[in-house]
């Protein structure tokens, strides 16, 4: 059974892979862009020389969003494993049920004491901190991924236009290659019915012309022809780049919502966790120190976030992340989802996790 590598690991080859693929993707848009000026340059030959490039990008696009799905499963575990060590702060021990026979003050002073010994502050600040890169990841490759896909998919374009304009101009030539086949024949036939010797000759050489045209037409028709499938190679591998990077693009969108519903739910545990309304309880947790999930912060530091309303979204964000992951659908199983009930507020957020009086 494969061990599931630590987030570290994966962030360490997401961010060296998609360097490699930026270049590749940026090469390959740049190519395109290329083509559109001056199509007649890049033959079978440079075809081939790209199609290594256009398909390394491919493979690379593919492990790359694998490594986001795996980073974004392995923060969900972590955040159901924080929630189901909180849920074990809900009761009491042996050790602490048998103080209490003798002091209720005691009791909770060794709940209270037990509770801050475990880290599950330090464990959800670095939760956050993982979010925070694992989005400024996303952010800036989805902000590539827009430019560069436009720039692709504007050359894409002209070069569909352009072989368009190709197709007609063939449809055209067959027409005129037709209709100059049509009057050769209708010439030929009258070739001895009419007038003198010289009159024949005339229509003779006429005959001729017009089969001189139509041959020259043909071979136009066919060099045009050539030219169109020659197009429609690579407009083919260059629609399968425009779809990668719109792929990607759609999946950085997904990652990116589903980030900041899970932010607001990690922050939704802090609060659960510490007095949040306490000094100094949110310095930790700043907008400065976690720049790439500052959305979910501010709402953290005014006190605007609200636990009955997350889980509809959250739900939504997971049921998306699963489709556009499937690999990982099964980290979202009902069984996974963390422990605390984010859709009401249970007696233990009241009671701030039964500090000590």
């Amino acid at each position: 059974m494969r061990k599931t590598p630590s987030f570290d690991s994966l962030f360490e080859a997401a961010d060296a892979l998609v360097s490699t693929l930026r270049t590749d993707a940026a090469a390959c848009a740049a190519f395109i862009e290329d083509f559109a000026r001056n199509a007649a340059q890049s033959d079978d030959e440079a075809f081939l020389a790209q199609r290594d490039r256009f398909q390394a990008f491919a493979t690379a696009r593919v492990e790359f969003d694998g490594l986001l799905g795996e980073m974004m499963a392995g923060l969900d575990r972590m955040t159901a494993e924080v929630s189901a060590d909180l849920d074990s702060f809900r009761g009491l021990t042996a050790r602490e049920k048998l103080t209490g026979w003798f002091s209720r003050q005691r009791m909770w002073h060794l709940h209270s004491q037990r509770v801050r010994a475990a880290p599950v502050i330090e464990r959800l600040l670095d939760l956050l901190s993982k979010s925070n890169t694992i989005a400024g990841l996303v952010g800036s490759h989805r902000d590539f991924a827009l430019a560069c896909h436009k720039a692709a998919e504007r050359g894409v374009v002209t070069i569909v236009g352009q072989r368009r304009r190709l197709v007609d101009a063939i449809d055209i030539a067959r027409l005129r290659v037709k209709e100059l086949n049509a009057k050769a024949l209708t010439t030929q036939g009258r070739i001895g019915l009419y007038g003198g010797k010289t009159e024949w000759e005339r229509m003779e050489a006429e005959r001729r012309a017009l089969k001189v045209e139509a041959d020259k037409i043909v071979e136009e028709e066919q060099t045009m022809r050539h030219e169109s499938q020659r197009r429609e190679r690579f407009i083919t591998m260059f629609q399968a780049l425009v779809d990668g990077l719109n792929s990607q693009i759609g999946l950085c969108n997904a990652l990116a919502r589903k980030l900041s519903i899970d932010t607001e739910e990690r922050l939704i545990i802090y609060q659960a966790q510490v007095d949040a309304d306490a000094p100094g309880s949110k310095r930790k947790i700043t907008q400065e120190l976690f720049p790439h999930i500052a959305g979910p912060i501010s709402l953290f530091e005014k006190g605007m976030l609200v636990p009955q309303e997350i889980g509809r979204r959250k739900a939504a964000a997971d049921a998306d992340f699963a489709r556009k992951f499937a690999t990982f659908a099964e980290s979202h199983d009902a069984a996974d989802a963390p422990i605390i009930d984010l859709t009401q507020k249970p007696s233990r957020f009241t009671l701030r996790f039964l500090r000590s009086r």
